[in-house]
């Protein structure tokens, strides 16, 4: 195997656009986008990266790979839909290294430089990262082998965020 320097890992990312979200603070803010289905948000992308918008107003939903900056960096959590701790690996928490995020959102129309949507679990002034066509056949496995997930989605219509994840 071939040894990796700290120098050598080190990534730059740059936003490609911001969230305009209701939510201002993380506490009491819907935990995924399928538990936040009629929120509406909207992404206003930066002029330079507007081109890349070209043909998008033809997908349904999007994924949007987000910074999420407004959390901390553990590497064992207690996540929202459960009371016992976690690998963070494990989870689908905020708080963990590199603090990326991925929000499947529903695309309602394009206009001016902005993504209006539904599925709104962001945060306003959440950095996007990128943005991806959501594609069922190349997107959705199905499985039964969901971890502890099995048992703490039963929680997820009425779970929201805390202050547990900064």
């Amino acid at each position: 195997m071939t040894e990796i320097s700290n120098a050598s890992t080190r990534i730059e990312l740059q936003a490609i656009g911001f969230i305009h979200s209701p939510f201002h603070s993380v506490k009491g803010m819907p935990i995924q986008t399928v538990a936040a289905a009629e929120v509406e948000g909207r992404l206003q992308v930066l002029p330079p990266f507007q081109p890349g918008l070209r043909d998008i107003e033809g997908f349904e939903y999007l994924i949007f790979i987000t910074s999420l900056h407004q959390a901390v960096e553990k590497l064992e959590v207690v996540p929202f839909m459960d009371d016992r701790s976690h690998g963070v690996f494990a989870t689908r928490s905020p708080a963990r290294p590199n603090r990326l995020g991925l929000s499947i959102v529903q695309l309602i129309r394009v206009g001016d430089g902005c993504l209006y949507f539904k599925g709104n679990d962001m945060l306003d002034g959440t950095p996007v990262l990128d943005i991806k066509p959501y594609v069922p056949t190349l997107d959705v496995r199905h499985t039964e082998r969901i971890g502890w997930f099995q048992q703490g989605l039963q929680r997820l219509p009425t779970a929201q965020s805390d202050e547990r994840m900064q």
